[in-house]
């Protein structure tokens, strides 16, 4: 399996990276720079140290929540719309997979009893009104 790219001509809506690909040696970064989410996984064997820092303190002007799903357990399929409120496609994702929702909207469907989802935005949260409208 590959990661998949849903476009709207140049503009990415979602990524799915599944698990095959998610995981493995090393670091993996799936986000260009621009992304508002930076969204990578790590592979290291024990007494790998990864040297202590903190962030610095950087003005980022956020115009749109982004998502990134961790399905832990069980399966999702994800519809993907684009910016015009369209339904363009379907992902259908598994454990160990991630699904990167960058732009245009999206809508779930639980797949399996027992399905387990990490889900991390950006924040800060304004309310369900001022954050979002239903399509």
């Amino acid at each position: 399996m590959a990661i998949t790219e849903i476009k709207q001509d140049a503009l990415v809506l979602a990524r799915h990276i599944p698990a095959a690909d998610a995981w493995g040696d090393g670091l993996k970064f799936f986000s260009p720079d621009g992304d508002y989410q930076q969204v990578g996984t790590w592979g290291y064997d024990a007494g790998k140290t990864l040297q202590a820092h903190s962030h610095n303190e950087v003005t980022r002007s956020v115009l749109w929540t982004q998502e990134v799903l961790y399905i832990r357990a069980g399966r999702v399929l994800a519809e993907v719309y684009d910016t015009a409120d369209q339904k363009v496609a379907e992902l259908e994702a598994g454990a160990g997979d991630l699904l990167v929702l960058l732009r245009g909207g999206h809508g779930y469907r639980i797949l399996e009893d027992g399905t387990q989802v990490l889900e991390i935005k950006n924040g800060p949260y304004v309310g369900a009104d001022a954050d979002r409208r239903r399509l």
